[in-house]
């Protein structure tokens, strides 16, 4: 069974956590990993670096543009993640635009997931129809997951479509925006995400977007599985330092 599947058994909230590969600097990728997942981290959404990243705010946007200037590619991701798997056990999800996988080649980068241990993607700009028609055999051949993104304004229809093709967890995006912290959830995010709830789908949700402190991690989880957060641990470590990870996790946390 996939990572993922296993981890979306356990009776607990989960927290996944998503950082740039090659930032703050290049060689820090895999004691990031390491470091979240010894204070607790469930799971971990690695990001890889587009010089076009159209569904991120600011934060990410930067460390995109630093970790790509530090000389982050997908070959020198790959190369640093070649034994991940003999320190590191929880789910790794690959976060990325799907030029440079096209660029790599879908099957070989699929291929190479699945010898280094990754167990999902995530592809924001890769269109669920493309994927169903064209790539998911190619995906599944791998043992790989393919992590579908629904927003509020995402069709009741669209979302059971999503629902029918996965194989792991949907991504619900908390708003129409693109990524970044925000103080708290409004009404509008609360009815969505009720809504979502009603609707019986047979994948477990995990909220992102605007989730970046013990409030919203706590609010978020009352009606999904677990929460996604990103802009805030990526602006957390480019202020304190990757050795203040602990501390992070733990303000969420606790």
């Amino acid at each position: 069974m996939n990572r993922i599947n296993k981890k979306l058994k356990e009776d607990k909230k989960l927290l996944s956590i998503y950082f740039t590969a090659g930032y703050p600097k290049i060689n820090d990728t895999v004691s990031i990993i390491q470091n979240l997942e010894k204070n607790g981290v469930d799971m971990i959404e690695i990001g890889l670096p587009f010089s076009d990243p159209l569904a991120d705010g600011p934060t990410i946007q930067d460390s995109s543009t630093k970790a790509l200037k530090n000389g982050m590619t997908t070959e020198v991701l790959f190369n640093q993640l070649q034994d991940i798997r003999k320190t590191v056990n929880i789910p790794l999800i690959i976060m990325g635009y799907f030029n440079p996988m096209l660029q790599y080649g879908v099957e070989a980068f699929c291929k190479k997931c699945q010898e280094i241990g990754i167990d999902g993607l995530i592809i924001p700009d890769l269109p669920v129809d493309v994927y169903h028609e064209e790539y998911q055999t190619i995906f599944e051949k791998y043992g790989l997951i393919n992590v579908f993104l629904i927003t509020p304004q995402t069709s009741d229809k669209r979302i059971h479509y999503i629902d029918s093709i996965s194989n792991g967890f949907i991504y619900m995006v908390s708003s129409a925006s693109t990524t970044g912290a925000q103080s708290g959830f409004g009404k509008e995010q609360t009815s969505y995400f009720e809504r979502i709830g009603k609707m019986n789908l047979k994948n477990p949700q995990i909220i992102g977007f605007g989730i970046s402190n013990n409030e919203t991690f706590t609010q978020a989880t009352q009606y999904a599985k677990g929460a996604i957060i990103g802009s805030a641990f990526v602006k957390h470590i480019t202020n304190k330092g990757i050795n203040s990870i602990k501390e992070f996790v733990n303000s969420i946390l606790n």
